[in-house]
């Protein structure tokens, strides 16, 4: 197992979180056309901590959803044939996407190709009027036209390395870590 260098630990993430949230408040002018959607699994718990930031912010009450982007991505024939089966989520929309604002919430942002399964998707529960995208690490290495609007912390890696995001609700810890992948070890 290769040893991971801690980027940013509990506090760290806190304190970005509570920037991006400032940053989406600031952003956007009309806070009642606001919702947030988190992509599955660990943006969507990253989803829930930044709508009790805002809702705090605008003393309101911010629609939040997520999304499963699994049958979105574009390589789920592929995972399939090779015996790779996607698991599986519901997604929860329970707001109208119409005319609001949506800022899509995920943990990394790497090639760009899980935001596009996430646009996809959303845009499946109709149209919303903008759609931005909240990060917490941006990694680089793009192969899409993908920017986000909101970043926690920008981590410029090989393509060697991983990013790996850890929240108390699944891994019983928060931090972001980066590693050496394990093909990289072996060959």
């Amino acid at each position: 197992m290769s040893e991971e260098k801690v980027v940013l630990d509990h506090d760290d993430m806190r304190r970005t979180l509570v920037r991006i949230a400032h940053e989406i408040v600031e952003k956007n002018a009309q806070p009642q056309r606001l919702a947030l959607v988190g992509i599955h699994r660990r943006g969507a718990f990253i989803a829930a901590r930044l709508k009790q930031l805002v809702d705090d912010l605008l003393e309101a009450d911010v629609p939040l959803g997520d999304l499963d982007i699994s049958f979105y991505r574009d390589d789920v024939g592929t995972r399939v044939r090779l015996g790779d089966e996607p698991e599986v989520h519901a997604s929860h929309l329970d707001f109208d996407v119409d005319n609001r604002t949506v800022v899509i919430v995920d943990d990394v942002l790497f090639t760009g190709r899980t935001v596009r399964a996430a646009i996809e998707a959303l845009f499946d529960y109709g149209r919303p009027e903008r759609v931005q995208l909240a990060v917490l690490a941006d990694r680089g290495h793009r192969e899409l036209p993908i920017r986000p609007d909101y970043v926690g912390k920008n981590l410029p890696t090989a393509r060697a390395e991983r990013v790996n995001v850890r929240v108390q609700e699944i891994d019983g810890v928060d931090e972001v870590t980066i590693s050496e992948l394990e093909e990289a070890l072996t060959s």
